[in-house]
C-alpha cells in the first residue's frame, strides 16, 4: 500500500506546472490531472499536461480531466508574453499519442474527494474548477485534507500592482475557495520569488542528462528568454513547483497563519489577496514580517497558511534528485 500523499493536482500548464508535475508524479500518488484554462486556452494546456506526462513515461498510468476553459464571471486571461502561444513553448515534443478522460474535472475532482479519505488538492491555475467542485458539492470542504494552491500574495502583486496573475484571473472562484472552511495553503509569489531558477541551473539539468532533466533546460531556456524581453532578470521563477514542493516536504517552506480575502470590486485592487498580517509586525522596522506571531490576531481568525520563506538549496536538492530519477 502507498504510503505517498494523495493528491488531484488543478492546473494550467505552464512551464512552472511541468516542473510541478515532474515533482508530483514521482514523489506523491496523483489520482490525475485536471486542467483549467490560464496560462494558456484549455485546449494547449490539456494537450499540454499530456506532453509531459508522455515525456515522464507516466500517461498510462495518470488521466488527464479537461475542466473550465473560462473563469466563472468574466473572459479568460492568458500569458502568452511569458508560455508563448502554445502555453509550453520552447521544448520540441511530438504531439500527444494519449487524450484527455471523458469525465469533465469537476465531475472528477468531486467523485474523487468524496470517494478518498485524505485527498490534498494542489491547485496551479485559476481556481475556477476547485470553486465549480464545492459549488457542486459543498462537503468536499470537509472531506479534503487541504488545498495548497499557488496563487495570490501575502505582499506584491505581479499581473496588476496589487493581483496576481492566477487569483486576477477569476478572483470569484479564488473567494469562494479562501472562503469554503477548507484547510487552505497559499503559495503566493512573495514565496515563489524566491525559487529562482537561472542559467547555472539549466546547465545542471543539461548534465544530469535523463530525459526529465534535458526538458527541464528547455522548459528553463524559454522561460528566462521570455523574462528578458519582459523586462525581468535572466532567471526563471518556478512558481507552481512550490506548491507542489510545499506537499512533498513541508519543511521545505515556513508559513504563518492568516486571514486570507480576495477583492472583487476594487479598481485597482480586483484580484488582490488581502492578507491580515498584523499579528506578525514587530518592532524592528527592518522586518516587514516576523516569521512568529508578535501579538494576538487583530480581526478575524485565520483560514488560511501563507508562505513567507523558501528553503531555496532544500528545493533544488529535492528537483536534483527527481530529475536523476526519471529514466
Amino acid at each position: 500500500m502507498s504510503t505517498k500523499k494523495k493528491v488531484i493536482l488543478d492546473c494550467d500548464p505552464g512551464h512552472d506546472d511541468a516542473f510541478g508535475i515532474m515533482l508530483a508524479v514521482q514523489h506523491l500518488d496523483v489520482l490525475g490531472i485536471t486542467t483549467i484554462g490560464g496560462n494558456c486556452t484549455l485546449e494547449n494546456v490539456t494537450r499540454n499536461a499530456i506532453k509531459t506526462l508522455e515525456v515522464l513515461g507516466k500517461a498510462d498510468e495518470i488521466g488527464v480531466y479537461a475542466g473550465h476553459s473560462c473563469p466563472m464571471a468574466v473572459s479568460l486571461v492568458t500569458a502568452p508574453n511569458f508560455h508563448g502561444e502554445t502555453g509550453l513553448d520552447g521544448p520540441v515534443l511530438p504531439e500527444p499519442t494519449h487524450t484527455a478522460r471523458e469525465q469533465h474535472a469537476v465531475d472528477f475532482i468531486v467523485d474523487t474527494v468524496m470517494g478518498n479519505d485524505d485527498v490534498t488538492i494542489i491547485a496551479t491555475g485559476p481556481l475556477t474548477n476547485v470553486a465549480a467542485a464545492l459549488n457542486r458539492e459543498p462537503r468536499i470542504a470537509e472531506r479534503v485534507s487541504e488545498i495548497c494552491i499557488m496563487g495570490g500574495s501575502v505582499t506584491f502583486g505581479n499581473w496588476t500592482p496589487a493581483a496576481e496573475f492566477n487569483i486576477f484571473v477569476d478572483p470569484e472562484a479564488a473567494y469562494r475557495v479562501f472562503n469554503c472552511g477548507a484547510h487552505v495553503k497559499m503559495t503566493g509569489i512573495n514565496l515563489t520569488r524566491q525559487c529562482c531558477i537561472g542559467i547555472e541551473h539549466m546547465e545542471e539539468f543539461r548534465k544530469i542528462g535523463t530525459k526529465a532533466a534535458n526538458f527541464a533546460a528547455d522548459l528553463t531556456d524559454f522561460f528566462i528568454q521570455q523574462d528578458i524581453k519582459e523586462g525581468e532578470p535572466p532567471i526563471a521563477c518556478m512558481h507552481d513547483a512550490c506548491a507542489v514542493a510545499w506537499i512533498i516536504d513541508p519543511s521545505l517552506i515556513v508559513a504563518a497563519p492568516m486571514h486570507i480575502d480576495v477583492e472583487l470590486n476594487g479598481a485597482l485592487t480586483r484580484g488582490m489577496t488581502v492578507c491580515d498580517y498584523r499579528h506578525l509586525r514587530g518592532v524592528d522596522p527592518k522586518v516587514d514580517i516576523e516569521r512568529d506571531a508578535q501579538m494576538s490576531y487583530r480581526g478575524e481568525e485565520p483560514n488560511a497558511e501563507g508562505a513567507l520563506e523558501l528553503d531555496f538549496p532544500g528545493f533544488m536538492e529535492l528537483l536534483y534528485s527527481t530529475l536523476k530519477n526519471y529514466d
